[in-house]
């Protein structure tokens, strides 16, 4: 089912599929600080087994987050997401007051296949270099690269790298936000 709505993205929302999600804070304002972004990690874990959805990787910076996700009932997405957005919203507007909305928006993308999901993930995992956080991922911790790592050992995460190294150039629409 594609969902579509006035000003915001469409949504394909499907069940059993494999999503890769981003979430951008409005204006791009730096509102996410070390605390906060351990709260939203914590809120978007919660949220999404609350719903039956498999949470598999996750990255959160200063103004966005980027997750990748197994649905369960895909028609739950937008509930999954205004709910984290609302409460990590109540969250960010008590450590930063601002008539401003906190969340911009959401987007959405299901990988075709393995290729395409693992060029997603690498580009998720990376995320923390690309805007300059870190040069090594190990020292970001607010990301599942660890979990990742210790699942798949660091042989394996180097192929997955090198394998599938598109993510290097790959422009998403929702950076532009």
């Amino acid at each position: 089912m594609l969902k579509r709505y006035q000003h915001r993205p469409a949504h394909l929302l499907l069940d059993k599929t494999s999503y890769f999600i981003t979430g951008s804070i409005y204006q791009k304002r730096e509102l996410l600080n070390d605390q906060l972004k351990m709260q939203l990690i914590a809120l978007l874990q919660q949220t999404f087994t609350e719903f039956c959805w498999t949470l598999e990787h996750w990255v959160v910076l200063n103004n966005h987050y980027h997750l990748m996700a197994l649905s369960h009932k895909g028609a739950d997405l937008p509930k999954i997401i205004a709910r984290v957005h609302y409460q990590s919203g109540q969250l960010i507007r008590k450590a930063y007051p601002s008539d401003l909305p906190v969340w911009w928006n959401y987007w959405d993308y299901c990988p075709h296949d393995e290729k395409d999901y693992f060029i997603r993930l690498n580009y998720l995992l990376n995320n923390p270099v690309k805007h300059g956080y870190t040069k090594n991922l190990t020292d970001y911790p607010f990301s599942s690269f660890h979990q990742h790592i210790e699942k798949v050992g660091r042989e394996n995460l180097r192929r997955q790298f090198s394998n599938n190294n598109q993510y290097q150039s790959l422009i998403l629409t929702e950076d532009e936000f």
